[in-house]
């Protein structure tokens, strides 16, 4: 894909990923829960490469914090921005090394991406605590990355591959 392309999609990615958290109302707890923001940086990844899905998971949580207050920028603009990138870095980085893509190897990345992410965002959000004075357990780790974004997960597992399948034979019938 030439880089034009891949900018002027990184630039889609990065609008709905403006938008999507307005269907969550901006409410942080069913943000928390549905993670709007993932799905357009982890597209970018898979769609336009490791760097453009990092550097939109990179932008994406800080200009939505600078425009809009949410999220706000510290503390969780920090370890969301942190999270975002490695999500769109590591979906597009092991995607883009597949011979021949499928939904299974797919999944692989997906998974592998998701796990990332929220072990960056578990160190990253131990640091930042850390630095104010407050801890992050372990427990609050699980409860935070896994249980309270369960819904977000499902979704992202359905949506990715079925809007990948759609692109795959769009691209397939040119």
């Amino acid at each position: 894909m030439r880089r034009n392309k891949k900018l002027t999609l990184s630039a889609m990615f990065l609008a709905l990923g403006m938008v999507l958290p307005f269907f969550t109302a901006q409410v942080k707890e069913i943000g928390d829960s549905l993670l709007p923001m993932h799905l357009p940086v982890m597209l970018c990844g898979l769609l336009c490469g490791p760097w453009y899905g990092m550097g939109v998971g990179l932008i994406l949580p800080i200009l939505r914090g600078a425009v809009f207050s949410m999220p706000p920028l510290y503390p969780s603009g920090i370890w969301m921005a942190c999270e975002l990138a490695t999500y769109g870095l590591v979906i597009g980085g092991t995607y883009g090394r597949l011979k021949e893509p499928n939904t299974g190897k797919l999944y692989l990345c997906l998974v592998t991406a998701m796990l990332s992410g929220r072990i960056v965002w578990g160190i990253v959000k131990t640091l930042v605590l850390g630095l104010g004075g407050k801890a992050f357990s372990f427990q609050a780790f699980l409860v935070g990355g896994f249980l309270d974004a369960f819904p977000g997960i499902i979704i992202q597992l359905i949506l990715i591959p079925v809007i990948m399948g759609v692109i795959n034979r769009w691209k397939n019938r040119k």
